[in-house]
């Protein structure tokens, strides 16, 4: 009987001290070693709210409109990039799919293409060439109207909003 009486005592100590931890632990809280509130840093690097950084525009569809500018001719190239950063177009003769990641202040970092192996004639494969070397080698990014330009290691990719 003994036991029981300790046991049930025991019990009751832990209830109580679980019942007085959330409200001390809610005024010390702290997250990933951070301290909680108004007390907290913020990293300057990470746009905040209200600041006029660009947030990429994810689901649109665009078609290029010049590479250096240089106007695509017949069927232009397209790109768009999905809220699973999966950036997929159409390269002027084969369609492609990459992982895209839009970085910090408008940077842009693609990854390698997935092609369709479709053959087209040889200005056509150039161009689309061109195309996907400037694409993958994109370094920033903005947006100004309807156009969306992508800046390279080589030049630049201009983009009109497809409807």
């Amino acid at each position: 009987m003994n036991e029981v009486l300790m046991n049930a005592l025991r019990l009751a100590a832990l209830l109580a001290a679980l019942a007085v931890v959330p409200a001390a632990h809610a005024q010390t809280s702290t997250v990933y070693g951070r301290p909680a509130g108004p007390t907290r840093t913020v990293d300057n690097k990470v746009p905040q709210p209200g600041q006029q950084d660009k947030i990429f525009p994810l689901g649109s569809v665009w078609t290029a409109v010049s590479l250096n500018g240089k106007p695509f001719t017949g069927d232009r190239p397209s790109f768009t990039l999905d809220d699973q950063l999966r950036a997929r177009g159409f390269g002027g003769c084969n369609n492609y799919s990459a992982t895209a990641y839009p970085l910090r202040e408008q940077r842009l970092a693609v990854g390698p293409f997935a092609l369709t192996k479709k053959s087209c004639d040889k200005a056509t494969m150039a161009a689309e060439q061109a195309f996907l070397v400037a694409l993958r080698t994109a370094a920033h990014w903005d947006i100004v109207g309807p156009i969306l330009t992508i800046k390279t290691q080589s030049g630049e990719l201009k983009f009109e909003r497809a409807l």
